[in-house]
This record gives structure tokens, sequence and C-alpha cells, in this order.
């Protein structure tokens, strides 16, 4: 594929390849079969009734299919969606230009929820509950608050932090739901399906590659994809086969298990500077030279998940698989 875009062109034609391989129809939408269950409940009594669906709260870790549900649900409603974040709600002039903004039945989405501001917060607890939006104009003895009614609308909230929202902000969703790592069916069915509309031809074995590497996270397993695709091309390959799969992970520095050079270096860390541990998060985060909040939110989710970390009162600890995923010699058991 030849690509005649000047600078910058491929950062736009990536962001057309993930919107095109998203889902826009439930039957596309691959696991997480429970929260799809209930989902489909809520907006189906939702639609019957002739009403706007209850706030909804999805979180769980990055690239799981949390923005993908929000565009479903607003599909699903029949209606338009308007993507924001925390981050880029700063101001109470900002939410008030979206809020005032929205059309009857809209499905207002919020990604990194976790991020607004308490002030905001403040400011939505009325929008959510009763449609209202209370302003205050002008300053000192003068000023005075305004109530504008906002039409009928729908929030999805999306956030890999939910701990970090506050109490009454999270009671005024109607539902939550978290949602889990993929298992390996449903990332090689994801691979497959992602293959299939960027038309490339993939063999079994490299699906299976793929899967595990994908840190059982669809993103994941559609980014490697694309760049096994970019391998396959360079190098005038018809099929993404085993041997593309593995030559584009070598490059990529991401071994079998989806480990990349940083996850592998905080285990090594772990095991080998501080003894298997357990280690506090501030000094390993420190050892790494990283924030702390990149090692919680970043690296320790899939090796927790994958049992090559636990974490204990006194900090983090290596397992044994751990060591024996990276052939280092377990203490009084030998080499593995």
């Amino acid at each position: 594929m030849k690509d005649e875009t000047p600078s910058g062109g491929a950062n736009k034609i990536d962001v057309n390849i993930d919107a095109l391989l998203r889902p826009t129809a439930w039957d596309e939408y691959v696991g997480q079969a429970k929260v799809k269950q209930n989902l489909k409940i809520i907006l189906e009594a939702a639609r019957r009734r002739g009403e706007v669906s209850d706030h909804l709260l999805f979180y769980g870790q990055a690239g799981l299919g949390k923005t993908t549900l929000a565009h479903l649900v607003a599909n699903e409603l029949g209606a338009k969606i308007k993507v924001t974040s925390g981050p880029a709600l700063d101001k109470m002039a900002d939410l008030a230009a979206v809020l005032t903004n929205l059309e009857d039945g809209e499905v207002l989405f919020v990604d990194e929820a976790h991020r607004l501001n308490r002030m905001i917060e403040e400011v939505l607890y009325p929008a959510m509950e009763s449609r209202k939006l209370h302003l205050i104009v002008g300053k000192g003895p003068a000023a005075r608050t305004i109530s504008l009614d906002l039409p009928p609308f729908t929030l999805v909230a999306a956030t890999t932090r939910p701990n970090l929202l506050s109490g009454p902000l999270r009671s005024r969703f109607g539902a939550s739901f978290q949602l889990d790592y993929y298992d390996a069916d449903d990332i090689r069915a994801i691979v497959r399906r992602s293959a299939q509309i960027l038309g490339v031809v993939i063999d079994d074995q490299a699906i299976k590659m793929l899967s595990q590497a994908a840190r059982r996270t669809p993103r994941v397993a559609n980014r490697l994809l694309k760049r096994a695709r970019d391998y396959a091309e360079v190098h005038n390959r018809a099929v993404i086969d085993s041997e593309v799969v593995q030559k584009t992970l070598d490059l990529l520095e991401i071994d079998e298990l989806g480990l990349e050079p940083q996850d592998r270096r905080l285990l090594e860390l772990i095991i080998k500077k501080f003894k298997g541990g357990p280690v506090g998060l501030n000094t390993l985060a420190a050892a790494l030279s990283d924030e702390k909040g990149s090692v919680e939110d970043v690296y320790e989710p899939y090796l927790l998940s994958i049992g090559f970390l636990a974490r204990t009162p006194s900090g983090r600890m290596a397992t044994e698989e751990a060591y024996k995923h990276l052939k280092i010699e377990i203490p009084g058991g030998g080499l593995i």
C-alpha cells in the first residue's frame, strides 16, 4: 500500500483504521458477554418506554472497549453521541458549553472521567439528576444563580481509575460495568475479524501468536496486527504467517506473552535488586525512573493478571512464574 500522505498523514490513516476496526453492532462486539447482556436489557427497556437510558459508567484497563461500548449504546438508542474527556472539561464554562448544546436523547461520552475536577463534578450532579444547569453570573454582592433546563440525555463515562471517582458522582450512575481482560478465544476472533476488514491474509498459527502477545487486550491485538501487516508489506510477503509475526515481535521487543522491555525490567528489578520483593511502590517507581501512576496503571495490571506479580501488605513481589518466564534461578529452587 502506497502512502502519499504528507507529514503527519500516517497518524491520520491509523486513526481512520482504528475507527474502521471498531464494532458498530452488538454481534460484531466480541467478548464482555455479561456486560452486553445487561446493557441490552437496560437500553431495550428505555427504548420501549420512550425514555433516555440511565447514566452509565464503564471502567477497566485501557484498550478493553469502553469507548466502543459508548458508541454502541448511542447506536442502540438511535441517538447522536458527543465525545469529550475529563481533562477537556477544565472550567465550568467548558462543561456549560457542552451541556447546553446537547440535543434531546443525545449521548454524552466523557472519557477519563476520573480526571474531572471536583468543581465540575458539583455542576454535573444536578445535570445528571434533574437536568438542571446551575450557573453563577457575576461576582461579589451582585452575583446571582440562574438555572437552565437541559434536554433529556444519557451520560456515559469511562475510566481506568474508578477509585478516583468521588462517591457522590459514582452513585448517580444508573449502572456501572467493569470490563475484564479477554480470553484467548475472544482475542483470536478479534484478530481474525480485523484481518478480514484490513484485507490481509493471515494463517491460524499467526493468529494464535498475535493473540498470545496481545496482553488479552483488543487494542493491543489490533496494533500488533497492523505492525505485522506493515512488515509483510515491506518484505513482499503475501501472507502473514508465524515467521512474519515472530519478526514483528522481535523488532518491537515483545515476547510471546506480550511482555515489553519495561515489563521485563520491572520484574528483573524486583528479582535481582530487591531479591524478589516485597518492595514498595514508591521505591519501585524510583528504581524504574518512572511515574508511580505508570507502574500502577500500565505495567502492574497485566503482570498481576498473568500471575507474574503479587501485591502484599509489604509491597510487590515477583512470583515463581515470573522467575520461570525470565529463566532466572529461583532461590533454593535451582535454575528453571
